[in-house]
């Protein structure tokens, strides 16, 4: 109360008083130490059921028709990690209860199993035989109620809205309604209603210290209800399941597709032990509970960990393919048996049916099982095949539109997509679009570059199980990007020649219609005037008319110096005369001279080699420099610019025009003298670069490859 006095007491008049901020509560650390503490219990609880099945002989357990608890409690460890972690880091989310709790709930069924088997072995049996009867065989039967419980409050830790909360209810008190008949029900009527008699050792222990004096007539149909209702009561939690899947969006949905891997990977471990039972089913279901706590774990705390929808699909894929081979060998058994045990009896039929099988099946079964592969997957399996197949057919293919079209159907084949697209940017700003198969309603574009460029993209379907990358499928893709890159490249590479040429082809006629334009209407019409003026200076002169004749013959010479500028300036605009005169290098100096004012300091520099060039990059050279100069004498207010005209490591040519002026503000737009600088650049094949260093002014960069080599004089 003091420190707040004093803060309104040194606030201005007027001013609202300032109430200083709370530090932010502290974060409870029960709830974290009741999640390891869990686990801690847990594993303890496994760990003593280990050593119970260790100390109880095999012959106690055939006694009391028991298994050992151990494959009971390993669920149980199973789950311990990942309710502790669910604990530790999403308190507030009820399923971190769910696991945590049936984590627990496992592991301490497991011990009661495990020490009621040690215990019944002794006369009499030890003490607390029959409360780890009881909750066997009663209380344990609350087991069931952990999976609906996971599939109805996962991922929020909330029961749905609306009508889908009166479902929800609605099937946990179906699933609820057998544990609390076992509880209440005596063991005489729970036998009847199984039909299984509780082995005689049991018989010396309290068997029903819940149990209710309700009359058989009531219970018995109760029980009988109760099994069915068991069953119908997760048919709630799965609609629920399959609402919520189809109404999440973002990580919600990534949240719930955790949930339904974990459905498909627990379908493929618990179908063997469904179709063959054996001792193993506990173990299967161990795992599938484990598979099914760590989805959950990793939807709720880290969705993005991993790309479910990649993950969802290849474990169906490859699940899909495993079950149907291991249906397809069970199936050649049995046919193998079934005609072999008629002609030699049931005793000679299954060594015999194994040794047909080994001997004749066995050698096709890799072929047969590449073969279903490639059919469902394509010849993603055989990465060499892939590329070389692509390699001949874009051998094969003359125009770049047939390239395209090969580099999508090879695409297809490999990966058996129902459709890929290529695209590809052109010199003109449009794509070229090549597609193979019909185009769905999403697609996944992946970049093609060419040596750092983007050059075009691949479409492939964003959704369907044959969308669904592996790994080893993306390094596959890469390579098959790499040659399609390639093709892309030349490509556009045969576009932008196409338009280079249809440019070359214009600009050739347009110059030729300027000069005739510049013949026809100004140097023809004036050499036409001199011709009749120096007629008429003829007649005047015979006429005796000296004076006339003379003016109209300064008139000529006027006309005939202005033809000269025009010849002068034609003759300039195809190949400047300072070129051939002077060199490159004078050139741009006198340039510079006659450009830049008197407040600015020009050098220019010339290297080895600056003079001895064709004659289309020395004039491409020469403008882009003018140029240059022409924006600093006219832009910059620079007081010193610097040329220089050199050779680059790899014999490119290299004009850099700097200066330290005001340099180009962050938003100006380009303007016709920088687009020219850019063009002439590009015109050979070249690159302009106008950039602003840190320390002020302006550095203009083009640098121009060289296609061969001579002098430039005389070439205009």
């Amino acid at each position: 109360m003091e420190v707040r006095e004093q803060a309104v007491a040194a606030q201005p008049a007027g001013m609202p008083p300032v109430v200083p901020a709370l530090p932010p509560p502290r974060r409870s650390l029960l709830v974290p130490a009741l999640g390891w503490a869990s686990m801690v219990l847990t594993l303890a609880a496994v760990a003593g059921t280990l050593a119970l099945d260790l100390a109880t002989p095999e012959a106690a357990r055939r006694a009391a028709d028991s298994g050992p608890g151990w494959e009971i409690g390993l669920s149980g460890a199973l789950l311990a990690l990942p309710g502790a972690l669910l604990l530790r880091r999403a308190p507030r989310n009820a399923v971190s209860w769910v696991v945590a709790g049936s984590g627990l709930f496992w592991a301490l069924d497991g011990l009661a199993s495990a020490y009621l088997t040690y215990a019944v072995q002794s006369d009499p049996p030890l003490v607390g035989a029959s409360a780890a009867f009881w909750f066997v065989s009663r209380f344990g039967a609350w087991l069931l109620l952990g999976l609906p419980l996971l599939l109805l409050l996962y991922p929020d830790g909330r029961l749905p809205t609306g009508r889908w909360r009166t479902v929800s209810i609605t099937s946990l008190a179906c699933t609820a309604a057998l544990p609390v008949l076992l509880l209440v029900a005596p063991s005489a009527i729970a036998e009847r209603r199984s039909q299984n008699p509780v082995p005689d050792v049991y018989r010396s222990l309290d068997l029903d210290p819940t149990s209710l004096p309700l009359p058989e007539g009531l219970l018995l149909p109760l029980l009988q209800l109760a099994f069915p209702l068991g069953a119908l009561g997760i048919l709630g939690p799965l609609a629920v399941v399959v609402h919520r899947l189809r109404a999440s969006t973002g990580d919600d949905r990534r949240r719930m597709r955790w949930l339904l891997w974990a459905g498909v990977v627990d379908a493929l471990v618990m179908l063997p032990a469904l179709l063959f039972p054996s001792t193993t089913v506990s173990i299967d279901l161990a795992v599938a509970v484990g598979l099914t706590g760590l989805a959950v774990t990793v939807g709720i705390l880290r969705p993005r960990a991993v790309d479910i929808d990649r993950l969802l699909g290849g474990t169906l894929v490859y699940g899909a393919l495993a079950v149907g081979v291991v249906v397809l060998d069970l199936a050649v058994l049995a046919v193998a048996g079934a005609v072999l045990g008629e002609g030699f009896g049931q005793e000679n039929a299954v060594p015999l049916a194994l040794l047909l099988v080994a001997g004749v099946y066995g050698p096709l079964r890799a072929p047969l099982w590449r073969f279903v592969r490639r059919w469902v997957l394509g010849e993603r399996e055989d990465p060499y095949r892939v590329v070389s197949g692509l390699a001949e057919r874009l051998e094969r293919s003359d125009g770049a539109d047939e390239q395209l079209r090969a580099v999508a159907a090879a695409v297809a084949e490999a990966f058996r997509s129902p459709y890929v697209g290529v695209e590809v940017d052109s010199v003109d700003g449009r794509q070229l679009v090549v597609e193979h198969g019909r185009r769905p309603t999403a697609v996944q574009p992946l970049s093609i570059a060419y040596r750092g460029t983007e050059v075009g993209r691949l479409l492939l379907p964003r959704d369907g199980v044959r969308a669904q990358l592996v790994s080893r499928d993306e390094r596959l893709l890469a390579d098959v990007v790499r040659q399609a890159a390639a093709a892309a490249h030349a490509s556009s590479l045969a576009a932008q020649l196409q338009h280079s040429r249809g440019q070359l082809v214009t600009a050739r006629e347009e110059e030729r219609r300027r000069l005739r334009r510049d013949l026809h209407d100004g140097l023809g019409p004036s050499l036409g005037a001199v011709v009749l003026r120096i007629d008429t200076a003829r007649n005047l002169t015979v006429a005796g008319r000296a004076e006339d004749a003379d003016r109209v013959l300064r008139q000529a010479r006027d006309d005939v110096a202005a033809a000269l500028a025009d010849v002068r300036r034609l003759v300039h605009d195809l190949r400047p005369p300072a070129l051939d005169d002077l060199g490159l290098a004078a050139a741009v100096r006198q340039q510079a001279e006659r450009l830049l004012g008197p407040g600015t300091v020009g050098a220019v520099e010339a290297g080895p080699g600056a003079d001895d060039l064709p004659a289309a990059v020395e004039v491409a050279r020469y403008r882009i420099a003018s140029e240059a100069l022409t924006n600093v004498a006219r832009h910059a207010r620079a007081t010193t610019c610097r040329v220089e005209l050199v050779r680059d490591a790899d014999r490119s040519l290299v004009v850099t025009v700097s200066d330290d002026g005001v340099g180009l503000a962050p938003d100006a737009v380009a303007g016709v003298g920088l687009v020219s600088l850019r063009e002439r650049a590009a015109e050979l094949g070249g690159r302009c670069s106008v950039v602003c260093p840190p320390d002020g002014g302006t550095v203009v960069r083009a640098v121009l490859p060289v296609g061969g080599t001579g002098r430039g004089r005389g070439h205009g």
